[in-house]
């Protein structure tokens, strides 16, 4: 009886996965920048050297804010929108309070 659950369980949760679309459709390009800043890497690649000589809290703080932005909801950076009066953005949430400013730098110093 509980086999029989389990299997009708598992045929159910295959038939609801394979009924979303498909969102594979979307893809990554190593050359999205190569036209609009074709030295992207090498200026990213200095501003995260130069932020870790500054300081070791870098590397673990921007992998914890990449952790709170795309772990968790899929990368979408809205946890760099800065607040206005009128909305609290993701940043300043009490979750996220507790980020690290250096991971903040790091990126927007490297954008």
């Amino acid at each position: 009886n509980m086999a029989r659950f389990s299997l009708v369980l598992v045929v159910a949760l295959c038939l609801t996965i394979s009924s979303f679309p498909d969102q594979t459709t979307a893809k990554l390009s190593r050359k999205f920048y190569s036209k609009t800043c074709p030295n992207v890497e090498h200026i990213v690649r200095n501003v995260v050297n130069n932020k870790v000589k500054q300081t070791f809290v870098t590397i673990p703080a921007t992998l914890r804010l990449f952790f709170h932005d795309c772990f968790v909801s899929g990368c979408d950076a809205s946890v760099m929108i800065q607040s206005t009066p009128k909305n609290k953005a993701e940043k300043d949430h009490p979750d996220n309070i507790s980020l690290a400013g250096d991971g903040f730098d790091m990126v927007i110093q490297a954008k």
